[in-house]
């Protein structure tokens, strides 16, 4: 430990590191058996990490860029003070923008409060989350909106057979989904998982098979929970995502919900001008019409938060 002294300077060893810095006008400290100084930046994390979480834990996360030498000086200065520290490392990659990460220093920072001005909140987690932690994240606009459209696909599902067979329960997860998760937690084979059982849940469903989409909705509640986006849960059901879709939903599907008794009525008489006007006029406002044998659904293609099935 050598005091006030700069990375690189009379090193006895090329992997000697900074304990104590000393004190430095404007910056805090406290007195030591080598005067006034403060702790160096790796032995804060340790320290912080041995008050929380005791002398040994199970996971140490953090960037990739943190590796050396910051997780490496963590591990050798707790294990030479006797301490078991981290037994796992995760170090995940970056989201970047242009090839670079993204850092305030390079400008090219996205504000989390401007992207919720376009996507939902659990969208915006789907997306980040989707790739495996260890890789890049390239954003783009494109990119975001090819994970909200996914997104929007499981939420659908579940709240169709919400909506047709009843209440969706959280299920199991299925074993597959278990096994990529297991896998260095393998996310993407794990979405795979999930939206071939949607897939497979559509298809029930369109066939009639209401306990077979059930069981799949359950399954696909059980992993999306597993991920922080079950469409149900409390936080994404505030927005309309969920069973109690608001005053806001309410009042909107009681107006589709007329303009659809209208458009079935005229479907029924034959007159297919007026059918297709209603449904012209509702695409217009952003409102897909899918017809069901259980009769017509809507879903709002801004922000796929609602549906409903009118008999």
């Amino acid at each position: 430990m050598h005091q006030g002294e700069s990375a690189g300077e009379h090193k006895r060893d090329p992997r000697d590191f900074t304990l104590w810095k000393a004190e430095k006008p404007g910056e805090p400290s406290w007195p030591t058996p080598w005067g006034r100084g403060r702790p160096g930046w790796h032995l804060e994390c340790s320290a912080m990490a041995t008050a929380y979480l005791g002398a040994s834990f199970d996971i140490h996360c953090g960037g990739m860029d943190l590796v050396f030498p910051h997780h490496e000086n963590e591990r050798a200065q707790s294990r030479g003070a006797g301490d078991g520290f981290a037994r796992t490392w995760l170090h995940n990659g970056w989201v970047t923008m242009g090839g670079e990460k993204m850092s305030k220093s390079l400008g090219n920072v996205l504000s989390i409060p401007n992207v919720l001005t376009q996507v939902r909140p659990q969208e915006l987690r789907y997306y980040l989350g989707s790739a495996h932690y260890r890789s890049m994240l390239e954003y783009s606009e494109s990119a975001l909106q090819d994970a909200v459209a996914a997104y929007r696909k499981i939420e659908a599902f579940v709240r169709r057979v919400d909506d047709r067979v009843g209440s969706v329960e959280v299920g199991a997860w299925p074993p597959e989904f278990a096994a990529a998760l297991d896998d260095d937690l393998g996310v993407p084979a794990a979405l795979a998982v999930l939206h071939g059982t949607v897939t497979e849940g559509n298809r029930a469903l369109e066939a009639g098979e209401h306990a077979a989409a059930a069981a799949c909705a359950a399954a696909v509640r059980a992993m999306t929970g597993i991920l922080g986006v079950d469409p149900f849960d409390g936080p994404w059901s505030a927005d309309g995502a969920g069973t109690d879709a608001g005053p806001a939903t309410a009042a909107l599907d009681s107006l589709i919900v007329e303009q659809l008794e209208m458009r079935t009525r005229a479907r029924a008489e034959k007159d297919w001008a007026v059918a297709d006007e209603v449904r012209d006029r509702l695409a217009a406002a952003g409102i897909e019409v899918t017809d069901t044998p259980e009769g017509p659904e809507w879903a709002l293609r801004s922000d796929g938060a609602d549906s409903r099935g009118v008999s």
